[in-house]
C-alpha cells in the first residue's frame, strides 16, 4: 500500500508515482465516454503523453495533483487536483476524473473533492477555488453545488466537443462559504 497524502472514509488520495502510469491510466483518457465532458479524447494519449504530464504538471509547484486510491486495495481510480494555484490572490482551479468506471456513482467524487477543498483551503491557505465544466455535464455541477460552489457565470459556446460548441459553467466557493467536507488529513 502506497503512502496516502489525505485519508477519507473509503477512499485515499495519494502522490502519483511513476508506477500509475500504465496501461489503465493512460486508457482512461483514450475512452469516449469517460472524456465526453472534458479535453482529452481529441488525440490519442500515448505512454510519452502520461509521462511529460507526470514531469511538467505533476510535479510543479503550482499544482497539487494527486491519485485518487480505494483505500482497502490502493487501485489507482482517478485524479484530483488543485491546479494554477495562485499564491498572490490565494486561489486555486478545482479538477477530478474519475476514470475507472466501476466507481461511478458511488460517492467517491464528492468524498475526494472534499477532503482535497479542505486542504486548499486549511493547509495552503486559499481564499478561492474555482471550477467550470461543460453545460451538459450533469454530474459536475451537480458536485459543484454538493460541495457548496456558487454559480459565477457561463462562457458562452467556449467548449467545442463532439462537432458543437458548447458553453461552460464557472463556480467558486471561498473559504468563509466552506464548510469542512473531508475526513481525517
Amino acid at each position: 500500500m502506497k503512502k496516502p497524502f489525505l485519508t477519507g472514509e473509503t477512499i485515499c488520495l495519494r502522490p502519483i508515482e511513476e508506477s500509475d502510469l500504465n496501461e489503465n491510466y493512460r486508457d482512461w483518457f483514450n475512452d469516449e465516454e469517460i472524456c465526453r465532458h472534458n479535453s482529452h479524447h481529441r488525440f490519442p494519449n500515448y505512454n510519452e503523453n502520461m509521462e511529460a504530464y507526470f514531469r511538467t504538471t505533476i510535479q510543479s509547484e503550482n499544482n497539487l495533483v494527486l491519485a485518487i486510491a480505494d483505500k482497502e486495495t490502493d487501485k489507482h481510480i482517478g485524479n484530483i487536483s488543485l491546479q494554477n494555484i495562485d499564491a498572490t490572490n490565494r486561489s486555486a482551479e478545482f479538477a477530478i476524473i474519475v476514470g475507472d468506471k466501476d466507481y461511478w456513482g458511488k460517492g467517491v467524487g464528492k468524498e475526494a473533492a472534499g477532503l482535497i477543498i479542505d486542504h486548499g483551503f486549511k493547509q495552503l491557505n486559499l481564499h478561492r477555488i474555482y471550477c467550470g465544466t461543460s453545460e451538459d455535464n450533469v454530474a459536475m455541477r451537480k458536485l459543484a453545488e454538493l460541495l457548496g460552489f456558487t454559480e459565477e457565470g457561463i462562457g458562452r459556446e467556449c467548449f467545442f466537443k463532439n462537432g458543437q460548441y458548447r458553453s461552460s459553467i464557472n463556480y467558486s466557493i471561498l473559504e468563509n462559504e466552506h464548510k469542512n467536507t473531508g475526513s481525517k488529513s
